[in-house]
């Protein structure tokens, strides 16, 4: 599977014409649930403490726009100790739901969302209706991946604000999540036109790499890395150039740009994510291991562990069996969290589940997410769940639905290749397969041996 946990024909021009040791799963579990019963009340003071001393507040750290790119940490601090004072600045309390948003996002922690939820909800109580909390929780939502509330919330703000940026950016992402992918398009030429800038560049550029115009989507990333300036922004956007180069097989470019993510920011979880894969896909297993294993014991997020899992699969050594479903059991600890703060996890369960887990709750998870959301990763996620529960026939229209777009992702190749000759399609299954390992060789410690000697098989 590849690593993104993340439309119409081409719309004309780019954003450049317009420039711009050991853990067992009960630890983790235990520290979930206590996680969960204290960020449920710590909701404005108890969470950014350094010995009893908190900063104080600055004009960046009361600006939302500057949260992506700064410190959220040092954001969350200064507000804080600003909202102490003047606890009826309701842009306050909406400025500090997005900065929990933005810490879950950089720390990969889903206990933070009830945090953001209740600061927007006293903003709102404050000044009902108010467009910074109504695109906070836009932006929660979609992070919450209730993608319907998300769009509901930022077309409130734009119906207002036409050129509020959080607004247009979460729009575009619902768009996207939902699987509107010609709308999506539309909304991401709209938002360039009425605010250029990295937040808007990055998703044209994913709205075009979804429909298989990865030319545009690197130019437009490019583009937004020279003019990034915050270390924040530089390890966002060259992380993006070095999943879309992992994608196309290109890995001493990905690592390349992890590389220059890392000097901006040496703790950026995708970068370190990124770089370990890349590393493993070109036969760097040891440094990959190392620096996963790094990873999960900071943040044991799905992606990583899942990446660990199949390494130490692929590895065999002794006692490796035993490592790999550890990670896979961790996986579901996280589950757990997320579902306790909020988060729709289906998408998550079926994925791990479907190869390292209880394939009937894959496919049950599969199925309740493609009912909310039609889009090319549920597709493939559903096809996939369907075909490890014995349910061909049904799996191949989705596992086609997946690679509908053009999008250039070699797992659904492979997935598409499996399920082809599950159903007796033999050469168009040869065909995928031989694509998914053409495009990117190196997509999956495990499905990449299984697509070359399912190849070999059928020779």
């Amino acid at each position: 599977m590849g690593p993104r946990t993340s439309s119409d024909e081409e719309s004309g021009g780019t954003p450049g014409g317009r420039v711009r040791g050991r853990r067992t799963a009960w630890r983790v579990c235990s520290a979930a649930l206590l996680a969960v019963a204290l960020t449920g009340g710590a909701v404005a003071f108890g969470a950014a403490r350094d010995g009893g001393r908190v900063a104080p507040a600055s004009a960046a750290a009361m600006d939302p726009g500057a949260l992506a790119g700064g410190d959220p940490d040092a954001a969350v601090a200064a507000l804080q100790t600003h909202l102490k004072a003047q606890p009826r600045d309701h842009d306050g309390w909406a400025t500090l739901g997005l900065a929990y948003v933005e810490q879950a996002r950089t720390k990969g922690d889903p206990a933070r969302y009830p945090q953001a939820q209740a600061a927007l909800e006293r903003s709102l109580a404050l000044a009902p209706g108010n467009d910074k909390a109504l695109a906070g929780r836009a932006a929660l939502a979609a992070a919450r991946h209730d993608f319907t509330g998300a769009l509901a919330d930022a077309d409130r703000v734009l119906r207002r604000d036409p050129y509020d940026e959080r607004a247009l950016c979460s729009r575009i992402d619902a768009l996207v999540e939902l699987g509107r992918y010609s709308e999506a398009a539309r909304a991401a030429d709209t938002a360039d036109a009425r605010r250029p800038g990295t937040p808007v560049f990055t998703r044209y550029a994913y709205v075009h790499e979804l429909r298989g115009d990865v030319t545009t989507a690197r130019r437009v990333l490019q583009q937004a890395l020279t003019g990034a300036a915050s270390p924040g922004d530089i390890a966002y956007v060259a992380s993006q150039l070095g999943q879309l180069a992992w994608n196309q097989g290109d890995y001493r470019t990905a690592l390349t740009f992890y590389a220059r993510a890392l000097a901006a920011d040496d703790t950026y979880l995708p970068a370190l994510e990124g770089r370990a894969r890349a590393q493993a896909a070109s036969g760097q297993r040891g440094p990959a291991i190392k620096g996963l294993e790094a990873l999960v014991a900071r943040a044991p997020l799905p992606g990583p562990l899942v990446a660990l899992g199949e390494l130490y699969e692929a590895r065999g050594g002794t006692g490796d069996r035993e490592k790999a479903r550890e990670q896979y059991t961790l996986v579901q600890a996280w589950i757990a969290l997320a579902r306790a703060n909020g988060v729709d996890a289906d998408l998550d369960t079926a994925l791990a589940a479907a190869d390292h887990g209880d394939k009937a709750a894959a496919l049950r998870a599969a199925r309740a997410e493609w009912a909310r959301r039609h889009t090319v990763h549920t597709a493939d996620a559903l096809a996939w769940a369907l075909h490890r529960g014995g349910h061909d026939t049904e799996a191949l229209a989705h596992a086609r639905e997946a690679t509908a777009t053009g999008y250039r992702n070699a797992a659904f190749l492979y997935h598409r290749g499996v399920i082809e000759r599950a159903t007796g399609h033999a050469k168009e299954g040869r065909a995928s397969l031989t694509a998914a390992l053409e495009l990117n060789p190196g997509f999956s410690p495990l499905g990449a041996a299984e697509a070359r000697k399912a190849l070999g098989a059928a020779e």
